[in-house]
């Protein structure tokens, strides 16, 4: 049972309170949520009866991807984004709603990421990443599926190198780090952590592509394969069973947390004001490999029915045409 209270412990993903000074945090905040407003707008225009479950569904996913750090060079680990994902799923609209509704739980349920600097993460990990991403993506989409895929592998792998850099910036502009350290070493590590990324972006879209590919198809597609509840039942348990597989996330520092330590900046790190379920942990159950698929399955169904509520709040308030 070595393994079971090896493993159980889940590094923490995301930019903690401490490293963004308060202007630079603020300015965050202002960026993400005029963004985000332009999102709902745009959102309500090409949501329909496929995006709504479909959106609770890879929010759930890419929650419980995010548990799973992998090993990468030199004693460091990485963990899915999924922004490309998303948004190549959903579009960037939708995209950029389902992962902030992901970092917001994150921060507010697992203090996974500062509440002052959750603007800061709502920009790097859902907003830079879906631009990013999508943006790559649109201009191979309409190639051959092994082009397709190669180029996606790639809309992956930049996707995580400009959150990396937009990371390295807001640091440097806090004053946390110098611009000629934090920039070299964010995108040296994350270089290799996007490999990753590609990977398992390249591989949840071949599956889908293979078993629902209806659901890639574009927002006019409607009939009985859309009204089914099978896919959206299958596509949850999916979601699920990725939590089975949280306790064996790396115990090394993700690749934030290893620049911080390597420059020295890492003491600046502040805990968060409350605890709910910590680490990723249930508190009664301790730090056990149970505690953290309990955490992991709590957290992904809490996700997606958030996700799937804002979905039909906004297909409620949508003007029509």
């Amino acid at each position: 049972m070595y393994w079971v209270t090896f493993f159980a412990s889940v590094p923490l993903l995301h930019v903690p309170d401490g490293f963004l000074s308060l202007p630079i945090s603020l300015v965050a905040w202002v960026v993400a949520l005029v963004t985000l407003y332009f999102a709902l707008r745009n959102a309500q225009i090409v949501l329909d009866e496929r995006l709504v479950p479909l959106a609770g569904i890879m929010a759930a996913f890419v929650f419980a991807a995010q548990m799973l750090n992998f090993p990468v060079a030199g004693g460091t680990s990485g963990h899915f984004i999924g922004a490309t994902l998303v948004a190549i799923v959903l579009g960037p609209w939708l995209g950029m709603l389902t992962m902030t509704a992901v970092i917001v739980l994150q921060a507010l349920l697992f203090q996974d990421g500062g509440l002052l600097a959750m603007g800061a993460n709502i920009v790097i990990m859902g907003i830079v990443p879906v631009f990013v991403g999508y943006g790559a993506y649109q201009m191979i989409r309409k190639q051959g599926r092994g082009v397709r895929l190669a180029g996606t592998a790639v809309a992956a792998w930049l996707s995580v190198m400009m959150a990396a850099l937009m990371t390295a910036l807001l640091i440097s502009f806090s004053g946390t780090s110098t611009l000629t350290v934090a920039v070299p070493m964010m995108l040296s590590v994350h270089a290799l952590i996007g490999l990753g990324e590609a990977l398992i972006t390249v591989a949840a879209l071949s599956f889908i592509e293979r078993t629902q590919p209806v659901l890639l198809t574009g927002a006019e597609i409607t009939g009985t394969a859309v009204g089914s509840g099978r896919w959206v039942v299958a596509g949850l348990v999916i979601a699920l069973a990725v939590t089975l597989f949280s306790p064996l996330a790396s115990e090394f520092p993700d690749g934030l947390e290893w620049v911080a330590e390597q420059v020295g900046f890492i003491e600046t790190a502040q805990d968060a004001p409350y605890e709910l379920l910590p680490d990723y942990t249930i508190p009664f159950l301790g730090e056990t490999a149970v505690s953290t698929i309990l955490s992991g399955i709590v957290g992904a169904l809490l996700v997606a029915a958030i996700t799937y509520a804002l979905g039909r709040l906004l297909q409620r308030s949508a003007v029509p045409e």
